[in-house]
């Protein structure tokens, strides 16, 4: 997420810090509960470095109701796996009772904490607090992350234990509560990998692997976090695009409480019984699922290796799990295309190869200028282009090689104006051809089964407003909608359903769009940088023109934004993360290299675009 934007002024919070670095250990004191005071706020801790720890403090003898629910919203941010210390400021009920694992609510700060008003003023028994501020976003119970608004308003109860003579909380919300950059610190964010239920690859028999992003805990074995939340299943909304290869029931062998790789980077996972009997070819998927995702958390498992009852079922390294699944973030395009100044589908090597390259038409009619283009898109294999000419009209499909000649328009929009016309097209991983008419008088999404053919309008229940602009995810089971209505131009992401086919026909839909920049009012453009990430550039309300990235949950994930860049038209990304951005701006066609600042490409190119 962005680096720490603290709120002004409000006290630190005082906790006991773990710094590790170089191999020496360094403790921080211990410092004394506040004991003085009627409104305070949980300041949220500053960003810290990766390698620092924080630990809780239990409550300090006769500290005072506030000092306590103080010390308990601290607590909850601290490493504390279990939190063991945050317990202890509740009563032996509230123990039982209270589920941190329910939800965790991420408040743009800290919380604040204030009496509640009490009509008897004399008891002294018991008294409440109520903690307040602003939601940013809620992460629930399956560890999947949600943009949220609105104020933040719970109750906070505690007694005064006549044995021990202590005040503890005795009723609170369920879940944890916590500061954004207590969050950003706490809590990384790590995909799972799950297999798209109707999608293969058009150019391979390969199964598409799906992300599904998780926060876990940073420091508290996350390893095993997210090897558990793999084995529980797909997030609700991802579920019905994906399946698992994982039996039902199947879960880490009992009295497994942590997973740590070997000398040999060689991770074994210990299953229970439900996993018993699965085939060679099924065991290996299972396999690739876990090194997937292993390997988005960290580089240190280059194999997995299952076990049932101490005996091996199966392992899996990187050459077997590319074999098993294919991933967008690892198909890397052979070249980058845009539309020259002539209107022609140009190309370019995708990786660059020194400061400047020369564009060349591509083979085909679409390179040869047989048509005036203003979009164009390519399929994933790079076999085929789709153009859209350039008053928006009309929609082109080609092959890139050279002799062939140009059909008829697949598709031809009635909208009055170029912007009431056709979008810029999209292939996704089975080769089918999506574009949106934009016409007012009849706005639709379509698609084009393999490119050809009549177009199949697919469904998009809950599309409140016109589409602008759109990209399919490599793994054809997500889609990127950037939706105007009143002036507002929002980006969501959907998920693809497809039903199975009934003779020639099938149903597809686009369900439960996500809200990915709630913050943004204009959305320019966007394009996939990545498995469960995108670029978008925009603005805010009474901002400047930004390019960003942002997580398909609505998170903004960890690392810079891309250099600054003015009056950005049309960006272009790969999933593939080694590839360069891309983008048309008032320079024309330019290129971002990792690690350099942006660099011409084609003074007078538009419309840049990676395979898909």
């Amino acid at each position: 997420m962005d680096a720490d934007r603290e709120g002004s002024g409000r006290r630190r919070p005082r906790r006991a810090v773990a710094y590790a670095a170089c191999g020496v250990v360094l403790l921080a004191g211990c410092a004394s509960m506040p004991d003085s005071g009627d409104l305070r706020g949980v300041d949220a801790t500053p960003r810290q470095d990766i390698q620092v720890r924080v630990f809780a403090m239990p409550p300090q003898e006769d500290a005072e109701p506030l000092d306590i629910v103080q010390g308990f919203l601290e607590a909850l941010t601290s490493d504390d796996p279990n939190y063991e210390t945050a317990r202890r400021y509740l009563t032996g009920n509230a123990t039982k009772l209270w589920q941190p694992g329910l939800s965790t609510t991420v408040l743009d700060d800290g919380p604040g904490a204030s009496p509640t008003p009490s009509g008897d003023r004399e008891r002294k028994e018991d008294t409440s607090f109520t903690l307040t501020g602003t939601r940013v976003a809620v992460v629930d119970e399956q560890q999947s992350y949600a943009p949220a608004s609105g104020s933040y308003q719970e109750t906070v109860h505690l007694v005064h234990d006549k044995k021990t003579k202590q005040w503890r909380i005795d009723r609170l919300p369920q879940g944890v509560v916590m500061g954004k950059s207590d969050f950003q610190r706490n809590y990384v964010s790590v995909n799972k990998y799950y297999f798209a239920s109707n999608t293969k690859a058009a150019t391979t028999p390969q199964t598409v692997a799906v992300a599904d992003p998780v926060y876990v805990r940073e420091r508290v074995d996350p390893m095993t976090q997210v090897v558990r939340s793999l084995l529980s299943g797909p997030t609700h909304w991802l579920d019905p695009a994906v399946r698992t290869r994982f039996p039902t029931g199947t879960a880490l062998k009992k009295g497994v409480s942590s997973l740590t790789p070997d000398d040999r980077n060689i991770l074994t996972v210990p299953l229970n019984d439900k996993a018993r009997n699965v085939s060679p070819d099924r065991c290996e998927a299972m396999a690739t699922q876990l090194l997937f995702t292993l390997h988005n958390l960290t580089p240190a498992v280059d194999t997995v290796e299952l076990q049932v009852r101490g005996k091996q079922l199966c392992s899996a390294d990187e050459s077997d799990a590319d074999g098993v699944a294919t991933r967008g973030s690892v198909e890397q395009p052979q070249f980058l295309y845009f539309v020259d100044g002539e209107h022609r589908l140009v190309r370019i090597p995708a990786a660059p190869k020194g400061s400047s390259a020369k564009a060349e038409p591509v083979p085909g009619v679409l390179g040869e200028g047989a048509r005036d283009l203003r979009s164009v898109a390519v399929s994933r294999d790079e076999h085929l282009a789709a153009g859209v000419g350039l008053d928006g009209k009309a929609l082109y499909v080609g092959s890139m090689v050279s002799g062939g000649s140009l059909r008829e328009p697949m598709l031809v929009s009635t909208g009055k104006t170029d912007t009431d016309r056709l979008t810029t097209p999209s292939w996704d991983a089975e080769g089918d051809l999506w574009v949106a008419d934009r016409n007012p008088a009849a706005p639709r999404l379509l698609l084009f089964d393999e490119g050809v053919g009549e177009p199949l309008k697919v469904e998009t229940p809950g599309l409140d407003g016109r589409i602008k602009d759109l990209r399919v995810a490599a793994d054809g089971v997500r889609i990127a909608l950037v939706v105007e209505k009143g002036g507002k131009q929002s980006l969501f992401v959907g998920r693809i359903e497809r039903e199975a086919k009934t003779g020639d026909a099938q149903r597809v839909s686009v369900r439960e769009l996500r809200s990915t920049t709630p913050d943004l009012e204009e959305v320019t453009t966007m394009s996939w940088a990545g498995d469960s990430r995108l670029v978008v550039v925009g603005r805010e309300r009474g901002g400047v023109q930004q390019t960003r990235y942002v997580q398909v949950d609505g998170s903004t994930p960890e690392g810079p934004p891309p250099a600054a860049l003015t009056g950005v038209k049309e960006i272009a990304a790969s999933e593939d993360d080694e590839m360069p951005l891309v983008a048309y701006s008032e320079d024309g066609i330019v290129r971002l290299p990792s690690g350099e600042q942006w660099q011409k490409v084609d003074a007078k190119g538009t419309a840049p675009v990676y395979p898909g």
